[in-house]
């Protein structure tokens, strides 16, 4: 794959811009690593490298809003599987971005495919996984590949925390049990959010809870190949609770 720095002009390919029609024999002109313009008739500069994309396709990069790149590793076996910390069903506290290993090959692998930014989430064995993060699938260290973190709450609904807490015998082995951990999580963090804000309104002293402050923060929901017992169970969730990025 060409590596594209600096100043360079892509021409003469289909271009697919991210929003409007695909422009045929279009120009796509990037100055110091930015894209400065996109059409059919577009001015380039003198200095700037002209790249002949004749007969292909351009396309922004592709964004993956459900990896486990980096923390699934490519060829690592046990040592770099970090994808769920399967010891406590509510891992609000747990965070993806911890352990992210940048030269895994999943990145590469992605990058060489137009995948230029994933959200990279913990797997779906808790009823909460974690705090995911979106990244870059390019850089030489974590902090040179972060977008936002974090960027959401990783939940789950389905037959995973059944499988995992019910061959340890213990909550939740039942859709019920997983609905009352992430009730139950959500319920503690009302209460710690009403604390918190009281103790601020009173300028008191407040000591904080890092899991009860992720799941205060969390306010959307994205269900993901959700059954319909899983959808009534999301819906009967988030009506009046602040909740999280579900997957069933």
């Amino acid at each position: 794959m060409t590596q594209l720095n600096g100043s360079v002009a892509i021409v003469g390919g289909r271009v697919i811009p991210v929003d409007g029609d695909a422009i045929d024999n279009g120009t796509v002109l990037i100055i110091d690593g930015v894209i400065a313009a996109v059409g059919e008739d577009v001015a380039i500069p003198d200095g700037v490298t002209r790249v002949d994309a004749s007969g292909r396709w351009v396309l922004p990069g592709f964004f993956d809003a459900h990896a486990h790149v980096g923390i699934d590793e490519e060829a690592q076996g046990w040592a770099g599987d970090d994808t769920n910390e399967m010891t406590d069903p509510n891992g609000a506290r747990m965070r993806a971005l911890d352990a992210i290993n940048p030269a895994d090959l999943g990145f590469s692998d992605a990058l060489s495919g137009g995948v230029t930014a994933v959200v990279v989430k913990p797997g779906s064995g808790n009823p909460i996984g974690g705090q995911t993060v979106a990244i870059k699938t390019w850089g030489r260290v974590v902090d040179e590949m972060v977008i936002k973190s974090p960027a959401s709450v990783k939940s789950a609904l389905g037959e995973n925390p059944k499988r995992v807490y019910g061959d340890k015998k213990q909550l939740p082995s039942t859709r019920q049990g997983v609905a009352a951990v992430i009730r139950d999580a959500l319920t503690k963090a009302q209460d710690y959010r009403a604390k918190r804000e009281a103790a601020a309104a009173k300028g008191e002293p407040f000591d904080r809870d890092p899991t009860s402050e992720v799941q205060c923060a969390c306010s959307t929901v994205s269900c993901r190949g959700a059954s319909t017992r899983t959808a009534r169970t999301t819906s009967r969730l988030r009506s009046g609770w602040p909740t999280s990025s579900v997957t069933s």
